[in-house]
């Protein structure tokens, strides 16, 4: 198995990473169990990385346009926040 630092391991790597046997090694089947499960917490992590960052640029997004919309909205007084300010 070759991975290269630097490279993002993605899910399908896992799963067909492959090891040498050796006499008394570890159990094969125990092994691969762990890493599917690996694997699957890989892609997992992965759709929740594209989802977050999805939502991310779609906040970006709005914050763009309401800064755009509202470039021009001061209020002439500058000390209108001071004297109008709420009050419970």
């Amino acid at each position: 198995m070759i991975y290269v630092t630097g490279e993002r391991l993605q899910p399908h790597q896992v799963r067909a990473a492959a090891f040498d046997t050796r006499w008394r090694g570890l159990d094969p089947d125990q092994v691969h169990a762990y890493l599917n499960q690996l694997a699957d917490e890989l892609d997992r992590l992965h759709r929740e990385l594209t989802t977050a960052n999805t939502e991310a640029e779609r906040i970006r997004q709005a914050l763009r346009q309401w800064q755009s919309r509202h470039t021009g909205c001061r209020h002439p007084d500058p000390d209108w926040s001071l004297n109008n300010r709420w009050r419970p």
